[in-house]
């Protein structure tokens, strides 16, 4: 069974992680002492304490580590984790035993009286004359450099030998070997959806068994997948012993069906995955607070109500949009002297948009068309050739210029450096009942730009692809994601083709 081979494959990474542990810190051990013994980065100019001691402390740090990787639960299977995910685990998982190494130091690094009054004779004599050195010695002196150089070749170290066994087991799956055996139990949008992504995705070595319904007849199929028996067939099935894993994707009016479904899988020692039918209506990463015994699930989880990450981000606003002003005042400036030598008016414009909890706000970009009064002005989207439209403002629209007045709105905190793109008011009232889950942008700051954006959907574009982007961002925010994004921006967010 697949299950015994992934219990030896959890063994055998283990027992690769702890012996790339030690290759990396005795890498690090060369590098400090005998490649670069003299460079202050790379290497110690002289060390209190002898090579022999570093030597020794691996047989501390090894189990260390390996205790982080538990504890990180880096020994689950990960067919389906991406490599980014994993790298990043492997990032923490070695920041805490690095923590923890240097907080177990400074709690015990205390100077007693012979280390302090004799401390060049200690390294002279002491160690030179083979004197046992005190323990708070030891850890006062162990290199806090040696240990941010292990850290950083560790997680390299780790990173690479994991992608390459991942590259290894994608052959072996390819070859048709450590296949997965996988039964799907109802035919649903939740199943449709599951079976088209095991169909795109060979490399996660998942077999399918075939698929249980009521409601299909036997040898209906799915792709190339074949609806084999009903539900009540499962007991019969299990006791094949044929199955690694039950996929429950039941539709919603059959859930009066689940309980009997996993009792059956439970009573058959098979693991049990369960695909909901109301995937479309629930984040990606839901959210289970437990009631006194009793789980709930929050359909919705949204990283940025977490005050550390809403601080964090909301620095990063602060501190980009102030470099971002004074690095683009001088063509903010000649922008300006432009647009009002085009055409009379304002320099600024000024336009009611929807934001953070559907509260309004003013937002701020360069005018870019005729000035118009209120009750003439167009309540549609800018169309290619719009008539309204300067000469000027053409090539500040198409180069997103136009938008760089936002940067003051991003630091007064009305606006995000990255979000969702805010909507106007009458635009908002029409999408909140065409498009589904279309108000659950303004859950966060909208922002000068955007996932939606840097995927293409800028102007006059899908709105339900828009809100699909806006959605993803929103429920896997992270400080990286908005990095990445400001990063594409450079190269796909300043030309806008539907700018018109």
């Amino acid at each position: 069974m697949i299950r015994d081979n992934e219990r030896q494959l959890n063994r055998l990474r283990a027992i690769l992680d702890l012996l790339t542990v030690v290759a990396a810190y005795f890498a690090t051990y060369l590098l400090f002492f005998f490649v670069f013994p003299k460079n202050s980065f790379l290497g110690g100019i002289f060390s209190l304490i002898t090579a022999r001691d570093y030597a020794a402390a691996i047989l501390y740090f090894a189990p260390l580590h390996l205790l982080m990787y538990i504890i990180n639960h880096m020994y689950r299977p990960m067919r389906v984790t991406g490599r980014r995910l994993e790298a990043f685990v492997v990032f923490r998982a070695n920041l805490l035993a690095i923590i923890i190494v240097m907080v177990f130091f400074w709690l015990f690094q205390g100077k007693d009286e012979i280390a302090v009054v004799q401390e060049n004779q200690l390294y002279e004599e002491g160690i030179q004359g083979g004197k046992v050195l005190t323990f708070s010695y030891y850890c006062k002196n162990f290199s806090r450099m040696f240990l941010f150089e292990f850290g950083l070749v560790n997680t390299f170290a780790i990173i690479l030998q994991r992608n390459i066994l991942r590259y290894i087991m994608v052959a072996v799956r390819k070859k048709g070997l450590n296949k997965k055996t996988i039964l799907v139990v109802g035919y649903s949008r939740g199943a449709e959806g599951f079976l088209d992504r095991v169909r795109n995705n060979a490399r996660w070595g998942y077999r399918i068994y075939g698929i249980l319904d009521d409601r299909m007849p036997k040898g209906t199929t799915f792709e190339k997948y074949e609806v084999i028996g009903k539900l009540d067939e499962l007991p019969s099935i299990l006791e094949k012993n044929e199955v690694d894993e039950v996929f429950v994707t039941l539709r919603l009016r059959e859930y009066e069906k689940l309980e009997s479904v996993v009792h059956a899988c439970e009573k058959a020692g098979v693991m049990t995955k369960f695909v909901p039918d109301y995937g479309n209506l629930m984040s990606n990463n839901p959210y289970t607070e437990d009631l006194l015994g009793l789980p709930v699930i929050y359909v919705r989880q949204v990283p940025l109500n977490d005050m550390l990450n809403a601080f964090m981000k909301r620095m990063v606003d602060i501190v980009g949009s102030l470099l971002a002003i004074i690095v683009f005042s001088p063509v903010m400036l000649i922008t300006a002297v432009l647009v009002k030598l085009s055409s009379p008016g304002p320099v600024i414009f000024r336009q009611e948009r929807v934001g953070l909890h559907n509260r309004p706000f003013m937002m701020y970009k360069f005018r870019s068309m005729g000035v118009q009064r209120e009750e003439d002005e167009k309540g549609e989207w800018t169309t290619k050739n719009d008539p309204r439209v300067t000469k000027v403002g053409k090539v500040i629209r198409k180069t997103s210029i136009d938008e760089l007045p936002q940067l003051f709105n991003v630091l007064s905190g009305k606006m995000s450096l990255v979000g969702p793109r805010p909507e106007r008011p009458q635009f908002v009232e029409i999408f909140r009942e065409e498009v589904p889950r279309y108000m659950v942008k303004h859950q966060v700051r909208p922002g000068m730009t955007g996932w939606a954006q840097v995927n293409g959907f800028r102007g006059d574009t899908s709105i339900r692809g828009r809100i699909d982007h806006d959605i993803y961002y929103i429920e896997n925010w992270s400080l990286g994601l908005d990095f990445k994004i400001l990063f594409l921006t450079v190269f796909k967010g300043f030309i806008n083709k539907n700018a018109y």
